[in-house]
């Protein structure tokens, strides 16, 4: 079976490779938009879903899509659109805890599953300086909630996660990985 990783993300692409798995990545423009309706624990698995719908697999293809949400107080934070986006966000982070949803699809020419990894992060409290130093250092432009946890900002301020880093990362690979294996798909050496 031929494995595709329909992402942009250098980090689900980084997190699959360091995974094991050989992989051709695809592009799928859709729109990310979601029912109203919804609340932050769904979102994710709802475009992760939507996206696997708009590619026609073949019988011999396995594809996998992801979607990434931050929630803080049940309100969605997406990619910032400018450095003062990204602070505002942060500053609303600071202190407290906030949830990442990290949901994947895998999709054949028989079968389409999708799962949520729900994981909550709490950060020490942030000041103007520190948020300044890292939106000017780490540019956190392309990240939901503006911020990576494998960079500055993770490393230095986060006082705890309770669930999956990678999920926050953008990559629940654990349950990616269990799914995968359950359609005989291993990492190549494996």
């Amino acid at each position: 079976m031929k494995l595709l990783l329909a992402s942009n993300s250098p980090r689900r692409k980084e997190l699959l490779t360091q995974l094991g798995y050989q992989f051709d990545v695809v592009k799928i423009d859709v729109d990310e938009s979601y029912p109203s309706d919804l609340n932050p624990a769904q979102i994710a698995e709802y475009v992760s879903a939507k996206k696997a719908k708009a590619f026609d697999v073949n019988e011999n293809e396995i594809l996998l899509t992801s979607d990434t949400i931050v929630a803080l107080d049940q309100k969605i934070l997406l990619k910032p659109k400018d450095e003062s986006e990204a602070f505002e966000m942060i500053k609303s982070l600071s202190g407290k805890i906030h949830q990442v949803y990290t949901a994947f699809t895998i999709k054949t020419s028989d079968l389409e599953i999708s799962k949520t990894s729900k994981t909550d992060v709490e950060f020490f409290e942030i000041s103007d300086e520190e948020i300044k130093f890292y939106i000017s250092n780490y540019k956190p432009f392309d990240k939901a909630g503006s911020y990576g946890i494998q960079e500055w900002l993770g490393m230095a301020k986060i006082k705890n996660i309770s669930g999956s880093f990678y999920s926050v990362m953008g990559f629940p690979v654990d349950l990616v990985y269990e799914e995968l294996k359950k359609l005989n798909c291993f990492p190549s050496n494996l």
